[in-house]
Order: structure tokens, then sequence, then C-alpha cells
């Protein structure tokens, strides 16, 4: 399953890499520049959409797992708070 972040990271990537070119077609540092920072920007969101795809793929083959987990950090966190 394909996540919302991935569609848009995908697309925000391939826009910098366009004005990455036209920067760099039109000698503009600054739209070269924005063009890589949105590159990154892509790269970094479609990453977070692949990693959630991960953790929910992970939380429906094995759900008492999943639980086990997710209590085991809850109790972890509470028994740091008390102090």
């Amino acid at each position: 399953m394909v996540d919302e972040n991935e569609v848009k990271g995908a697309a925000r990537e391939f826009g910098g890499r366009v004005q990455d070119a036209l920067g760099g077609l039109a000698g503009d540092a600054k739209t070269q520049a924005e063009g890589k920072w949105n590159q990154a920007a892509g790269r970094a969101q479609r990453s977070f959409g692949g990693a959630i795809d991960d953790v929910i793929d992970g939380v429906q083959d094995k759900p008492i797992a999943a639980l086990a987990a997710v209590a085991g950090v809850a109790f972890l966190a509470g028994w740091l708070m008390r102090k």
C-alpha cells in the first residue's frame, strides 16, 4: 500500500529536479539551491511514507507483538517518569 507521503515526496523530488535543472540552465544559483533542497525534502518525505507503511504492515502481521512492544514502552516511560 502506498502512503500519501510517498506520493507527495516523489512529486516534490521530481519538482526539485526540474527546478535544479532550470536553475542550472538559467545560471540562477538560488533556483538551483532551492531545487536541491526540494529534492532532499522529497526523498525524506518518501522515506517517511515507506517507514509508515512498514510499521502498519508489521502491526497487521503481528498485532500481539506490536501490543507487547507498546506496553513495554509505556511501562518504561512510566517507570522513568516516576522519579
